[in-house]
């Protein structure tokens, strides 16, 4: 929905604002500008990367134009799935096996269908838990491993937002090359006795493609590839999270404590509270709320047996 408030402010206030000048939005609507701006500008993209570049690059325009799953609900269903694989992993890292080697169809994977929508996410949980079932890992091996994994994840990831960006820092050239193409017309129409009026048409033809240019440049692309590395810094911090839990397990603390070590690095506009932890937590395991010293006294004596 932002998306679409936010193009509609664009088109109003541009080509409002040219029409309240007195302009005719007829005289704006270039097909060919458009076709030789648009077709340089597709052709510089293919060309310029790789096919799972490109793949990616659709992937994420398409989570831009649909609904955006990142709330609090996705949150739950994360935390609460990395919970209950901690707490089977407790009673052997082997009782995973089954679990993340068809994660789709796994008993607990599948109550939290959000999480499985999401197959680098997914790819990343079991695999790192297959990596702990492979042999004994300590918790700075297991951080150093996982990050080095996460750096090139995130680079991989907005390599798309970097391609569209240089794509549009060259839209306003693109529009050059329109203009420069009209004009040369322009030019051809005088040998051929074109009158002034038409000439003048033609001139003005030119200049659109200089206007298509910097309009895609800076009210089209720009704002798209931004959006794009802020919906990266959302997956990666869903990562980031998942990293901690698996981490602060490892260093041998209890599963409740390295849920909420993951909890604290969700983005701040959709973290929940402890509390709210607390309570998904009693509602998964089918105990009523606890009070908040009975729980702190179950997290103690949970803190002990570890």
């Amino acid at each position: 929905m932002q998306l679409f408030v936010g193009a509609l402010v664009i088109l109003l206030t541009v080509f409002g604002g040219f029409m309240l000048g007195g302009g005719d939005l007829a005289v704006v609507w270039e097909p060919v500008e458009l076709l030789i701006i648009g077709g340089a500008g597709l052709g510089a993209i293919i060309v310029g990367n790789p096919r799972h570049v490109l793949s990616e690059m659709g992937i994420q325009l398409r989570k831009l134009v649909g609904s955006r799953k990142q709330g609090e609900e996705f949150q739950r269903q994360l935390l609460l799935l990395m919970y209950e694989l901690l707490q089977t992993a407790a009673g052997g890292i082997k009782a995973l096996d089954a679990h993340v080697e068809e994660p789709h169809k796994s008993a607990i994977f599948m109550k939290y269908p959000l999480v499985l929508d999401e197959p680098k996410l997914l790819h990343f949980i079991v695999d790192n838990f297959r990596l702990m079932a492979i042999g004994k890992i300590n918790a700075h091996e297991l951080e150093g491993v996982l990050e080095q994994e996460l750096e090139t994840i995130h680079e991989e990831l907005n390599q798309p937002a970097k391609s569209l960006h240089k794509i549009g820092e060259a839209m306003p050239g693109f529009g050059i090359l329109a203009a420069v193409l009209g004009i040369v017309m322009a030019m051809n129409s005088v040998a051929a006795g074109a009158t002034a009026g038409e000439i003048a048409a033609k001139v003005a033809a030119a200049m659109v493609g200089t206007f298509i240019g910097i309009f895609m440049c800076y009210a089209v692309l720009d704002p798209i590839s931004n959006m794009m590395k802020q919906l990266v810094k959302e997956e990666m911090s869903n990562l980031e999270a998942v990293k901690v839990v698996l981490v602060t397990h490892v260093s041998g603390k209890v599963a409740l404590l390295a849920i909420d070590a993951g909890r604290r690095l969700v983005q701040l506009n959709i973290k929940p509270s402890f509390s709210k932890l607390e309570s998904w937590i009693n509602a998964l395991e089918g105990r009523e709320e606890e009070p908040r010293q009975e729980f702190n006294r179950r997290a103690g004596d949970r803190r002990v047996q570890a």
